[in-house]
C-alpha cells in the first residue's frame, strides 16, 4: 500500500504570483475528497459491522472463541484480496470502478471487522473509537501542515509493519498474552507514525497529478490507505482498551 513518491516540488508546477491561490484551492479541494472518501468508508464498515452485531448475523459466520465457517474465513480474507487487486489493478481501472471497489471494500471489512461485538463490550468499541478519530485527526493534521520531510519515516515504519506481521503469526502458535499486549503497543505507535507519513505523502502526491486523468484515482487511493491507517490503529488499540465481554 505504499507509494514511493518523490515529495520533492515539481517543477512543471509554479506557485508563484497568482498561481498560488489556486495551487492552494485545487491541493484543499484534493485532500477534502481524499478525507471524504475516507470517512465515507470508515462509516460504511461501522454500519455493517453494527448491522451485522445487531441482527445475529455475525453468530453464523463467526464465534466468540475464534472460530469461522467457510463464510467467516471468506469475509477475512477477502479484503486482503481487494488491497492486493487495487495495488495492481488501480492504473487500469476507470475512476467509478474503484470508487465502487473501495466501497466493496469497507463492506466486507465491516462483516470481518464485526468479531469485534463478539468480544468486546459496546461502550468500550465506541470509546476506543472516538479516541482513535481524535488521535487520527491530530496526527493527519500534523502530517498535513508540518513542514518537516517525513519521508525518511516511511522505510522504518513499513519495515515496523513487516515486523510486525511476523510477531503475530509467530503468536498464533505461542499464544502468549503479554506478547500479544506488547504487538498491540507497538501497532498503535507504527499506525500513528503512518498515518502523519501517508498524509503528507498524499498531499505530495497532488503535485504530480493535479489536473490529470489520476486525480481520482489518486484521490480514492490516498482514502484506502488512511483508511487502513485508521482501522489498524483502531484495532490495535481496542485490544488494548476494549473491556471483554
Amino acid at each position: 500500500m505504499v507509494n514511493q513518491v518523490d515529495p520533492r516540488w515539481n517543477p512543471a508546477l509554479s506557485r508563484s504570483g497568482t498561481d498560488t491561490a489556486t495551487y492552494d484551492a485545487g491541493l484543499r479541494s484534493y485532500m477534502l475528497s481524499v478525507y471524504n472518501y475516507m470517512l465515507s468508508g470508515v462509516l460504511l464498515t461501522g454500519m455493517v459491522a453494527l448491522g451485522m452485531a445487531y441482527t445475529g448475523a455475525v453468530n453464523a459466520l463467526f464465534n466468540p472463541e475464534g472460530g469461522a465457517s467457510l463464510l467467516g474465513w471468506v469475509a477475512m480474507l477477502s479484503p486482503l484480496a481487494f488491497v492486493f487487486l487495487f495495488s495492481f489493478k488501480i492504473q487500469s481501472m476507470g475512476t467509478s470502478t474503484a470508487k465502487g471497489m473501495f466501497y466493496i471494500f469497507a463492506v466486507l471489512m465491516g462483516v470481518s471487522l464485526s468479531t469485534i461485538f463478539l468480544r468486546y463490550t459496546g461502550t468500550s468499541i465506541a470509546t476506543t473509537f472516538f479516541a482513535t478519530a481524535a488521535s487520527f485527526a491530530g496526527l493527519s493534521l500534523y502530517g498535513y501542515t508540518t513542514k518537516r520531510d517525513l519521508s525518511g519515516m516511511g522505510t522504518f515504519l513499513i519495515m515496523g509493519v513487516v515486523g510486525l506481521l511476523v510477531a503475530m503469526l509467530l503468536n498464533i502458535f505461542i499464544q502468549s498474552s503479554a506478547l500479544a499486549m506488547v504487538i498491540s503497543f507497538v501497532g498503535v505507535l507504527i499506525f500513528a507514525g503512518l498515518t502523519a507519513y501517508d498524509t503528507q505523502k498524499i498531499k505530495n502526491m497532488y503535485d504530480y497529478v493535479a489536473g490529470t486523468d489520476m486525480m481520482g484515482k489518486t484521490a480514492i487511493m490516498g482514502a484506502l490507505t488512511l483508511y487502513l491507517d485508521f482501522i489498524n490503529m483502531f484495532t490495535f488499540l481496542l485490544s488494548i482498551l476494549g473491556n471483554r465481554e
